[in-house]
């Protein structure tokens, strides 16, 4: 049977700021090792289809992100060598249940008539134990091949209040194996109190909701236009106006924009629970079960999950970057860019980035949104990019500002080129550190080395590119009346912005 996985990353991480931003979450992060957590979650297939005993074919992954990810999503996937099946591209975030019907659709038209089964898992999870998580998904590759909707819930070692719980229904005998059998779902629960969840986790009866899934893609797109018909709709019809871009697939923004937002639980998995009347009549058509997984997951939710998910020393605390510590206990310390230093901290998270610190106690790292949120409300910058902004030809760096000026430090990509441009309230001094640039000034087109310059004036069209094999590094010096970034006329792009 044909395995496609599908790698929902589609969220924004604020609880994790200010290390996540907007233009750059959690799922680009590099929280656990080298990789990222969008990197980990492909590479953590590798061996799924080497079990002579539980025979599956993967494919490769298909990914569904923001459209303003795509670059960097792209340049991810070509340093870890994922291979990818292809790169969808969401205008807006719609939820997880239109993201998945658009996967769908993508797949049973590639499949000429073969019935391919989807593994649906976001981006930015963690998983240590990759041997239980491979046997639980060929489980769920058995249930999904008898037309199953399978999700998988976590076995849950402490009384949670962060996540959704799985109540456990009938065992279903059939399908169990020697590592673990799967349920019929009986209900989903939000999130508990914390006497609630105690009792959940005393019971033994109930799981934490993962947000993985496998079924058919075609039972999906039966059960969505069962119980949704508005979404099947709206995303046929994106998906039908949509079309290539570059490397992407690029569904219809009017359409899609009009798609109502719903997530998979709520469209369709819960109205599928033996425990639910009220669509009875319609459940009865689908089947649906859970099988427990027990492989030291973790959604790294907010800072002291990552505390919670990583190695600590000897005083219990998590370390990363330049850091000291004295009389420090039980703490999660990221440095960035500085030193940073603690004394007589305990229960604290400390994170240093270029242009925020956070400094919060753990059993509150779950309010850092509402920082975000007023930093929104005050239409700051600091929840969208950082200092470093990533640019599809590389990216640039803030380095002062002041009235009527900035300097940028710049990198240009082997091969790379900005677009042919110009700005109508700005002028531009380059200067080049390291590299060679090829410049575009009116009708001027000439090669500038390292400590050679040149200026800019304002309304002249104008082009960058590295034409070399290193990367291209200069000193931008910014002046006008206005330095927005919005300040660009783009007449020529190799990105098709606008």
């Amino acid at each position: 049977m044909k395995i496609q996985p599908v790698i929902l990353s589609g969220g924004s991480g604020t609880r994790l700021w200010p290390l996540s931003r907007e233009y750059y979450p959690k799922q680009l992060l590099a929280l656990n090792g080298e990789l990222s957590l969008l990197q980990e979650t492909v590479k953590r297939l590798e061996g799924l289809d080497h079990d002579a005993d539980s025979p599956v074919s993967l494919a490769p992954a298909l990914i569904i992100c923001n459209e303003e990810h795509r670059f960097l999503v792209a340049e991810q996937a070509r340093q870890a060598d994922l291979g990818l099946q292809d790169i969808m591209l969401e205008p807006c975030g719609r939820n997880t249940a239109p993201a998945l019907t658009l996967a769908a659709q993508a797949i049973a038209a590639a499949a000429e008539g073969d019935d391919v089964i989807m593994l649906v898992m976001p981006a930015d999870h963690l998983i240590k134990d990759t041997a239980s998580f491979h046997q639980a998904v060929r489980l769920g590759s058995q249930l999904a091949a008898d037309d199953h909707l399978v999700t998988f819930g976590i076995v849950p070692d402490h009384a949670e209040t962060g996540y959704g719980y799985i109540k456990k229904g009938e065992q279903l005998s059939a399908y169990a194996t020697a590592a673990a059998s799967p349920y019929q779902i009986a209900a989903f629960v939000e999130k508990p109190d914390a006497t609630t969840a105690q009792g959940y986790l005393d019971s033994g009866d109930y799981l934490w909701n993962s947000g993985m899934f496998m079924m058919k893609a075609s039972v999906w797109l039966q059960a969505i236009g069962q119980f949704r018909p508005d979404i099947l709709s709206a995303c046929q019809q994106a998906m039908a106006k949509g079309g290539r871009d570059h490397d992407f697939f690029r569904v219809d923004k009017e359409n899609f924009a009009a798609c109502p937002s719903d997530s998979i639980d709520y469209a369709v998995m819960e109205k599928l629970s033996s425990d639910n009347t009220t669509d009875s009549s319609h459940s009865a058509l689908f089947k649906s079960s859970v099988i427990p997984l027990d492989a030291g997951w973790s959604d790294i939710g907010s800072w002291s999950s990552l505390w919670e998910a990583s190695d600590v020393d000897a005083q219990g605390n998590v370390t990363l970057g330049d850091t000291y510590c004295v009389d420090t206990s039980n703490s999660l310390l990221l440095a960035e860019h500085r030193l940073l230093a603690t004394v007589g901290i305990t229960d604290m998270v400390v994170v240093e980035t270029a242009d925020a610190v956070l400094v919060a106690h753990k059993d509150q790292a779950q309010q850092v949104k509402k920082i975000v949120e007023q930093i929104k409300r005050d239409e700051r910058s600091e929840h969208q990019v950082h200092r470093r902004v990533h640019r599809p030809w590389g990216c640039y760096e803030g380095v002062d500002v002041g009235e009527r000026f900035q300097v940028k430090r710049i990198t240009v990509s082997p091969g790379s080129s900005l677009s042919l441009q110009k700005h109508h309230h700005r002028a531009e001094h380059w200067i080049v550190v390291k590299g060679t640039a090829e410049v575009t000034r009116g009708d001027e087109v000439f090669l500038l080395s390292e400590n050679e310059s040149t200026y800019i004036p304002i309304g002249v069209i104008h082009r960058l590119v590295n034409p070399g094999t290193l990367p291209l590094e200069l000193i931008e010096v910014q002046s006008g009346s206005y330095l927005g970034e919005d300040d660009i006329v783009r007449f020529e792009d190799d990105y098709n912005r606008t």
